[in-house]
């Protein structure tokens, strides 16, 4: 049996490679986006670069909560081919340590990263997301009250004095919060008989409360600070057309479900972004398997680097079948749980066939 020092060493090693992999992704990928987002705001009024680096910054949880399966995959496959570079995997093996005993301290860190990715950086990305889509929108707000078809979601309400359809270029607050509105008011013949462009619109207890409003109508335009439009809009369904999941917090992800269930609503976005969560860990200890199959025997029998982008591209594959399973999960064409575990279930049994082929004949 591998003793508790040699397993720490082992697992310590993944740890450290891990977190260079994560710091060092996340300064290339801040330093992309914050070279992205100067170009698209540098002229609008009140822009400097310490807002460009704030809103940068606020976002990097939520774009790097989307590369924890590749940094566990690269970090599996550098401890392992560095392990085995200098020789202490061929060492461990000659003293009776097999192949599963020093995976294992790579399995647990990949699950506790996992684990720390959906307890800790998911909540993080939530608010800090939810928060940097506030500053955005305080910098572009005024700036375009033109919504285009594909800016964000529209939704038609009925009420009895007729439908409205109301568009939006930004959605904050998991939906509760627009800026940039247009609501256009039909009447019973389904004509449209009143526009009102509102610089925010908050959803209230059967109405929706409009600010710096300006409404058409009959041809004439009038001003006004403040406004309301009936609805009878719940929050929960309106949470459930507009919010992105990933801006919900792992731990409020099962109240919301629950509470859109019950309103009949399928809520198989907010499951499917639950369940993908819960299967997170276990899809990192699938992708240190993967990395297993094709980084532990590099060195000593001198594959060639062929081995190891087959690697990466069987993790970047599994990768795409999630996220193609998931948007099925999504669609409900599959239940959320089925789409969520299927894949890590497959990858999982692939390695663990393949090292069974490979380690015990």
């Amino acid at each position: 049996m591998m003793g508790w020092t040699l397993g720490r060493y082992f697992f310590f090693r993944y740890v450290t490679i891990t977190i260079w992999f994560f710091i060092g992704l996340l300064a290339l990928v801040f330093l992309i986006d914050f070279t992205e987002l100067s170009g698209r705001t540098t002229g609008l009024p009140g822009f400097t670069y310490g807002t460009a680096v704030a809103i940068s910054g606020l976002r990097m949880p939520m774009i790097m909560l989307q590369t924890v399966p590749f940094v566990g995959l690269f970090s599996a496959m550098a401890t392992l081919v560095s392990l085995n570079r200098r020789y202490e995997l061929v060492i461990a093996r000659s003293a009776g340590v097999s192949a599963w005993q020093f995976l294992l301290p790579c399995c647990i860190g990949a699950l506790l990263f996992g684990a720390l990715s959906v307890g800790v950086i998911n909540p993080l990305a939530a608010h800090a997301f939810s928060w940097s889509e506030q500053i955005e929108t305080q910098l572009r707000s005024g700036k375009s009250n033109t919504v285009s078809a594909d800016a964000a979601p529209w939704i038609r309400q009925k009420t009895s004095s007729g439908d409205t359809i109301i568009g939006a270029r930004a959605i904050l607050n998991q939906g509760l919060e627009m800026a940039d509105v247009v609501f256009f008011i039909l009447d019973p013949q389904g004509n449209i008989v009143e526009r009102k462009d509102a610089a925010r619109a908050f959803l209230r207890d059967g109405y929706w409360e409009l600010q710096d409003v300006k409404t058409l109508q009959n041809g004439t335009i009038q001003a006004s600070a403040s406004d309301r439009v009936p609805t009878n809009l719940k929050p929960e369904f309106v949470q459930e057309r507009l919010a992105r999941p990933e801006t919900i917090p792992f731990y409020d992800l099962p109240g919301k479900i629950e509470v859109a269930r019950s309103f009949g609503l399928k809520a198989n976005a907010f499951a499917m972004q639950f369940d993908s969560l819960l299967a997170l860990p276990f899809l990192l200890v699938a992708m240190t398997l993967i990395a297993a199959t094709v980084s532990m025997q590099f060195a000593r029998m001198g594959q060639s680097a062929t081995m190891i982008l087959g690697g990466i591209i069987a993790g970047f594959l599994l990768y795409v079948v999630s996220v193609l399973v998931k948007a099925f999960g999504v669609a409900g064409f599959v239940p959320t749980v089925v789409a969520a575990w299927v894949p890590v279930v497959v990858a999982m049994f692939f390695g663990v066939t393949f090292l069974l082929y490979k380690e015990d004949g």
